[in-house]
């Protein structure tokens, strides 16, 4: 790989490492900056609507939906922790490291869906939730509003990981303390009473809260080493594990908790982020939310749209210009836009349920295969990164595991596969099991060189 860099750890300097080890002269950063980096993206208004999606379109009671996105969000944040501490012991962002379990053709294919999940879905959900807050607390156009909340998450990513860092750092303390406060105020207006139609065990809604709340939490660990491979290669991996799937879990069940609570009483029609905000019975505190609103969604998109530039590159394509991952957010950017005026003007609940679905369906096999590899492997990568040897065990595992719980286990509204019946949607369980299985037993049958 070949390695260009700034020399420079200013949060001003445009990066132009890409996908190259960062050098031991460019590591700086602790451990508990992970908190910060994952709990920022988080607290914003796509985390609140998974408690909308549990309780009003699942059908869950508050009690249901709260301990569902505890069971999706826990399993989520513990393998994200465990895949954050690779980033210091090579200095290379995920989907590279992703080439152990794959190979470099093989890789293409996770690479591609992390470009195409990151750098722009999930780029179109948080534009649109933040384009959302922004029209209510300024009450500009929803076409101006998108415009403003894009280009600020551009312009971050733009400039690279050292900017990112202090955005998300600063940003926390002040989404921390807004959304604190609202959470306290919600959740002491809930309707905490168990409706008769409600009080029994609803199966299928568990099951499809918990896998969107796996979706969305467990969608960052594509991506999990990209803000941990600046760190120094000695950084205290316990430290930093905790650090990076504690950030994950404390922010995403909060809010998602606090979303379940907030549609016992909001009602579900009309603008979901002024319905929220309502609650709150305080216009100046409404208007600090709105602003926390539309910060946390730029925090959470300058991360996909750096990393989704970054799985851009990990996919192997040359491209002969130095600052080449500066110009891939700023296109990633503009292809998300397009994408997020389009979820405004169509079925933004329909299309966010859907797509944090189908992004659990092919995270969870990615990260059993490229963890499995990781142990099979004595806790370690391949030391050929580069390509000239592959790995079709992974490529089999994540195709067969993919297909076949997809076609057995999903429940969606336009497919609902044969064996669901009665279980709701546990794909993402169904594809990191038999994936773990598979990739185990296909790298002992193909005498997989370490």
């Amino acid at each position: 790989m070949s390695n260009t860099n700034s020399g420079s750890a200013k949060a001003t300097t445009i990066e132009t490492n890409d996908i190259a080890p960062i050098p031991a002269g460019e590591r700086h950063g602790k451990a508990w900056h992970l908190f910060t980096v994952w709990s920022s993206p988080n607290l914003e208004f796509a985390t609140i609507f998974i408690g909308f999606l549990a309780v009003i379109v699942f059908g869950l009671n508050v009690w249901q939906a709260i301990a569902a996105v505890v069971v999706g969000n826990s399993l989520a944040a513990v393998t994200h922790g465990v895949l954050s501490t690779w980033g210091p012991k090579t200095g290379l962002p995920q989907m590279v490291l992703g080439r152990s379990a794959f190979g470099k053709l093989g890789n293409i294919i996770p690479a591609g869906l992390s470009t195409l999940v990151a750098g722009i879905g999930w780029f179109a959900v948080n534009s649109t939730s933040g384009a959302f807050a922004l029209q209510a607390l300024t009450h500009l156009s929803i076409e101006v509003s998108l415009l403003i909340v894009v280009v600020a998450q551009i312009l971050v990513a733009f400039v690279g990981h050292n900017l990112i860092q202090k955005f998300e750092r600063y940003a926390f303390y002040y989404l921390v303390v807004v959304f604190g406060i609202a959470a306290v105020i919600v959740l002491s207006q809930g309707n905490y009473v168990v409706a008769a139609d409600k009080s029994s065990f609803n199966l299928i809604g568990f099951t499809l809260t918990a896998a969107a709340a796996y979706g969305y939490t467990a969608g960052w660990t594509a991506f999990a080493s990209d803000y941990t491979r600046y760190l120094p290669a000695n950084t205290n991996s316990r430290q930093l594990g905790l650090a990076a799937g504690l950030g994950n879990w404390f922010a995403t069940t909060l809010l998602m908790s606090v979303g379940a609570v907030a549609w016992t009483v909001a009602s579900p029609e009309g603008n979901p982020t002024s319905n929220f905000t309502g609650l709150l019975h305080n216009d100046f505190l409404a208007a600090l939310v709105l602003l926390g609103i539309a910060v946390g969604s730029i925090g959470a998109n300058v991360l996909n749209v750096y990393s989704g530039a970054m799985s851009f590159l990990a996919v192997g394509i040359k491209l002969g210009f130095k600052a080449r991952r500066a110009i891939m957010v700023a296109l990633a950017g503009v292809i998300g836009s397009i994408t997020a005026y389009a979820a405004i003007k169509g079925d933004f609940v329909g299309g966010f349920e859907g797509f944090l679905l189908v992004v659990s369906y092919w995270v969870a096999p990615w990260i059993s295969i490229v963890l499995t590899d990781w142990l099979v492997r004595g806790r370690k990568h391949s030391s050929d990164l580069e390509g000239n040897g592959e790995n079709i065990a992974g490529v089999i595992a994540f195709v067969v595991a993919t297909v076949f719980s997809i076609w057995g286990f999903a429940n969606q509204v336009a497919y609902t596969g044969p064996l669901s019946a009665g279980l709701g949607d546990i794909t993402p369980l169904v594809g990191f099991v038999v994936a773990a299985a598979l990739y185990s037993a296909l790298y002992k049958a193909l005498k997989i060189k370490k």
